[in-house]
């Protein structure tokens, strides 16, 4: 089982998810939840493909920390 960071960005009308460990692994959906789910399937997809190709699976290395910035900065 891996462990990966994804990011979610919220965008006009849509929110968008990728991983920075799995290059050109990325998602689209309407709500938050449902660009997680299709994460979820593209990093599974992504994976299969790799392990089919005899590629090695890429360590989950990346991190997320939200810096809390004064208001007056």
């Amino acid at each position: 089982m891996g462990k990966f960071l994804v990011v979610m960005e919220k965008g006009e009308r849509s929110y968008g998810a990728y991983s920075p460990d799995l290059l050109g692994c990325v998602a689209v959906g309407a709500t938050k939840e449902e660009a997680e789910e299709k994460m979820y399937e593209a990093i599974t997809f992504h994976l299969e493909g790799l392990r089919e190709e005899g590629l090695p699976i890429p360590e989950g290395e990346s991190v997320g920390e939200y810096i809390v910035v004064p208001e007056t900065v």
